[in-house]
């Protein structure tokens, strides 16, 4: 149902959306994504109501279709206001708690996964329905103090009442991400919204197929874009370094924007799946980038672009001190216009 949806949406049937949502058990139409597109059926269909009624509980910062709901109301993202701040007993609560000890012990030992999991048995499973809102927030505080931002950003995120948006979208590596990213004319919030995504900061991370670092760069791709920027004696092994990931990660990424002509969403797309596949997926009709990315065909990369987007727009508003709409990094995708720059064939 969810992939008849999508192709009914890329063909713009919305008689065909709203009766394949309807047709979905309860538990799935309450999902964000169907509420969004069941909401935009209603309203091609003349049912406005219907369609803000769908909407209104959805709508809000945290997430992709959270985001579009709130642009469809009129209604930009803002960086909301931070809860009470913690009291110095609640700190020492979680500074002094035994399981959150042996966790930050680990990680500094280089044991990082045995790290992660007594993080988060103590922080989820320890105490029956886990610890209380102020208890993670006070959690996700030591984690940032010790730089284990995965853990911050995991641990916050938890919270439903008391939002610190700080703690959720922190803003490690401030002068190298800021500078580079200025320097060669990129967003510095999208390169956060992606770094988030990749690694949530953890600057040694190395995936299943070998990226590493902050941008979860391949060696591969590495070594192309030294050579192709002019930095010399570089080494894959300097990866890890927190300076030449970012010039190298960052330096990648605005290579592919400019191939997608500064399409966030495809450019995202080609930083997970490569570029020779969203070239593929451009062809066709012109589509609005919602569509475009909901059927992007590979579930790991349409849910990244979603994340990445999500994430520079939460960033946007953090970084800036104003109020942002997700629908300004969404331009319409459709295939490579005539005036276009040449295709960089040797794009990795």
């Amino acid at each position: 149902l969810g992939w008849k949806v999508r192709a009914a949406v890329r063909a713009g049937q919305w008689t065909v959306v709203a009766a394949t949502i309807e047709a979905m058990k309860p538990a799935q139409q309450a999902e964000p994504i169907w509420r969004y597109w069941l909401g935009r059926a209603y309203q091609q269909q003349g049912q406005t109501e219907a369609a803000l009624a769908l909407w209104r509980p959805i709508a809000g910062s945290q997430g992709f279709y959270e985001q579009l709901a709130l642009d469809q109301l009129g209604l930009p993202v803002q960086t909301p206001s931070p809860p009470l701040p913690l009291s110095p007993s609640e700190k020492q609560a979680a500074a002094h708690n035994p399981g959150f000890k042996r966790a930050l012990q680990a990680i500094e030992w280089d044991l990082r996964s045995e790290g992660v999991k007594e993080w988060n048995y103590t922080a989820f499973l320890h105490t029956p329905g886990g610890m209380s809102e102020r208890e993670l927030l006070a959690a996700a505080e030591l984690a940032c103090e010790f730089e284990v931002w995965d853990r911050c950003i995991n641990t916050s995120a938890r919270t439903r009442h008391e939002i610190n948006h700080v703690q959720r979208f922190p803003t490690p590596f401030a002068s190298q991400v800021v500078r580079h990213a200025n320097r060669i004319g990129l967003n510095p919030a999208y390169v956060y919204g992606l770094i988030r995504q990749e690694s949530r900061f953890v600057y040694d991370a190395r995936s299943h197929v070998g990226a590493s670092g902050l941008m979860q760069v391949m060696p591969a791709t590495a070594k192309w874009t030294a050579k192709k920027i002019g930095l010399n004696g570089f080494d894959p092994k300097q990866l890890n370094d927190s300076e030449t990931n970012i010039v190298i990660g960052t330096a990648y990424l605005k290579l592919v924007l400019d191939d997608f002509e500064g399409s966030m969403p495809m450019a995202a797309a080609a930083y997970n799946a490569g570029p020779s596949r969203p070239r593929q997926w451009r062809n066709g009709p012109t589509l609005e980038a919602a569509i475009w990315i909901e059927n992007i065909p590979f579930t790991e990369t349409r849910t990244y672009v979603k994340n990445v987007l999500a994430n520079t727009t939460n960033y946007a508003a953090q970084l800036t001190g104003q109020a942002q709409r997700i629908g300004q990094f969404l331009k319409p995708i459709g295939p490579r216009t005539q005036t276009a720059q040449a295709l960089d064939t040797d794009l990795p």
